[in-house]
């Protein structure tokens, strides 16, 4: 096992502090430039939102993987003994006498943080891209394709580094790496479509912002058309009173009449003149 653990100890190719700018600031770039041309703020604050988890998730998982297995790297010989001399107790059992911080950043090989890292916010971008290129319209835009493909070649650069470095065997790399992007795809549903679907290139906030307002906008042609059609009942009602009123008028001015032809008729001025005529005969 010592054998497999004596490779050279170098310096970082890809240091540590450029994690989060290769990871976090590069993504968000992208996401501003394609705000500035579409001017989506649904699509922004997402985007940056879902990076971000995936790639803050990532990071506490893959450390909590290093602490636990503990798997020396592979220049873990010289931060064990700097001098070059291994020293062991009576049972075989490594006596490191490096120095303590050195020799314990040696146990945390399994699995890469840089892959990791890398994979999640390079892939989530490159998920992120595919939508919004639209990359499987079933057109064949090979552009479209190398685009896509951009960010994942960096994060299998990244990984390799790691490998060069000797502070990472290669199935650390592979197993950082898929915990990158696997993290990153679910983090990326979590607030898009998949790429592959007609409506992959926003995200589910902003479709659904559209039902809402389609759905007031329906509600209120829905109260404009009740109104119209309570204002036509009211407006039948008050004529079929008019008309009601008019004949009552009319029937009550015909009474009228008819008592006061009554009256004249009847009365004793008319009444006396009638008998005498009629006597004479």
């Amino acid at each position: 096992m010592m054998a497999d653990l004596k490779y050279p100890l170098k310096e970082n190719t890809v240091p540590f502090w450029a994690v989060p700018v290769y990871s976090l600031l590069l993504p968000s770039l992208v996401f501003l430039f394609i705000y500035y041309r579409r001017r989506d703020v649904y699509d922004l604050h997402h985007g940056i939102l879902g990076l971000f988890f995936a790639v803050f998730i990532t990071a506490v998982i893959t450390d909590a993987i290093k602490n636990a297995v503990g798997r020396p790297r592979p220049d873990f010989f010289w931060r064990c003994f700097p001098d070059g001399k291994d020293v062991y107790d009576s049972l075989g059992n490594v006596r490191c006498h490096g120095q303590a911080s050195v020799i314990k950043e040696g146990h945390k090989s399994f699995p890469s943080g840089h892959t990791s890292g890398a994979f999640a916010g390079l892939g989530f971008l490159s998920l992120y891209l595919s939508g919004k290129i639209k990359v499987f319209d079933r057109r064949g835009h090979v552009w479209k394709l190398c685009i896509v493909i951009l960010p994942i070649l960096l994060a299998c650069l990244i990984g390799i580094s790691r490998v060069d470095d000797y502070w990472h065997h290669w199935q650390d790399v592979f197993a950082g790496g898929v915990i990158g992007l696997a993290i990153a795809t679910f983090c990326y549903l979590q607030f898009f479509p998949p790429p592959y679907s007609d409506d992959g290139w926003g995200p589910y906030a902003y479709f659904r912002m559209l039902e809402e307002r389609s759905a007031q906008q329906t509600n209120g042609v829905n109260a404009l058309n009740v109104q119209v059609m309570e204002a036509q009942v009211l407006q039948q009602r008050n004529e079929q009173n008019n008309q009601s009123y008019t004949s009552s008028e009319e029937h009550d001015s015909g009474l009228n009449d008819l008592e006061i032809g009554r009256r004249k008729y009847t009365s004793p001025d008319r009444m006396l003149p009638l008998l005498l005529n009629m006597s004479k005969r």
